[in-house]
């Protein structure tokens, strides 16, 4: 994995993230203790609700990815290397970058995984700072997305299909006459 300052630049894997960032979920995630801004809805890609992670593709500059590799031996994160992520400011352990999992695991490499016991939400729309523990941040299966978006094609092109053939007749007559 390569990084940009804290932006993943390549993964190793052919990993496709999906996000759907809605006007009704933007929000910026904060550092609980110090309040710094980590990141924002854009970059959110998932939860693992395991271990209490909100899963990100990016994060700000405020987040450091400590230089120390931890071999986990116990717990749902067994057998994976990984590197704290801490904040610049406090220096609070906010939580984990995988640099290496076995398979069924291999979905969070090189994934940001930020703990959200140690963070807070602001929700630009409501105006308000929530604890993010207290929300969900599961995504729409890419099937169920994808589906929908299919529906959404289908009525536009019914609804142009009069109008196309509007035009065919229009253009027919008009060369006809000529």
């Amino acid at each position: 994995m390569e990084f940009d300052e804290s932006v993943i630049v390549k993964r190793i894997d052919n990993l496709k993230l999906i996000t759907a960032a809605e006007p009704k979920h933007f929000m910026t995630l904060h550092c609980l203790q110090c309040n710094t801004v980590l990141a924002d809805s854009f970059g959110v890609c998932g939860e693992l609700k395991c271990i209490d992670s909100i899963m990100c593709i990016r994060v700000t500059n405020d987040v450091v990815v400590s230089d120390a590799i931890e071999s986990v031996h116990k717990g749902e994160m067994s057998n994976c290397i990984c590197s704290h992520l801490k904040c610049r400011l406090c220096n609070c352990v906010l939580g984990k970058v995988v640099h290496a999992a076995p398979l069924h695991l291999a979905a969070i490499r090189s994934i940001f995984l930020l703990n959200k016991a140690k963070m807070s939400c602001y929700i630009l729309d409501s105006i308000s700072m929530v604890k993010a523990s207290s929300l969900s941040f599961d995504m729409k299966p890419l099937q169920e997305t994808v589906h929908e978006a299919r529906q959404e094609l289908e009525e536009r092109l019914d609804l142009m299909a009069p109008t196309c053939s509007r035009l065919a007749d229009m253009s027919l007559s008009s060369q006809s006459s000529t």
